[in-house]
């Protein structure tokens, strides 16, 4: 046996402890931010308290016939419910709401505006829509199936609805013109329908 063999040299052999912490690293890497994430959303800790829109969201799934509205648009929509009369509240949102689609520009023919009345207006002001407000959609407000709905209050609202009939977004008499338009632009830049 003339050749000797050479004893393994100890920095040849590949150190089993550097590999465990770098398998474990790259899983933490991966995993880490998942886990985190599930528990930032279970505990609601680090969850930002800003939002980019104006009004109150409608998340769960609702649509104009669960409001009391029956009506088949296939646009975007600006829906004003009036469970009581059309006061002065209703009519200053009925005008927003033509003006809003005017603001549009080039995207008006992508909405439409509408009145959904629980009682007939006056005699004046149906004088003045059939006048000044000749696009405005008018449909019958079932009061029965609005106040089964919680998230219906009483007075005059503006709702935002996508083309399928889902309500989007709520509105108050209180709104701001530059608000509601500047949502309702984000939306349909956001939307391929309608």
């Amino acid at each position: 046996m003339g050749a000797a063999m050479n004893p393994l040299n100890m920095s040849d052999v590949p150190d089993r402890r550097k590999g465990r912490w770098q398998l474990l690293l790259i899983l933490m890497m991966v995993i880490g931010p998942m886990v985190l994430a599930t528990f930032m959303y279970k505990l609601q800790f680090w969850v930002p308290e800003s939002r980019s829109y104006h009004g109150e969201m409608i998340g769960n799934g609702q649509t104009r016939a669960d409001i009391g509205v029956q009506a088949d648009e296939q646009r975007w929509q600006l829906l004003v419910t009036a469970p009581a009369a059309c006061a002065a509240d209703c009519q200053q949102l009925v005008y927003l709401a033509r003006q809003l689609q005017i603001g549009l520009g080039r995207d008006a023919s992508r909405a439409s505006h509408a009145l959904a009345s629980a009682q007939p207006v006056s005699t004046d002001y149906e004088a003045k829509l059939k006048a000044e407000y000749p696009q405005l959609q008018r449909y019958p407000l079932d009061l029965s199936t609005f106040t089964k709905d919680a998230a219906a209050p009483g007075d005059a609202q503006l709702w935002i609805v996508d083309p399928h009939g889902n309500l989007v977004l709520r509105y108050d008499a209180k709104v701001k013109g530059k608000d509601l338009l500047n949502d309702l632009r984000h939306l349909l830049k956001l939307s391929n329908i309608g």
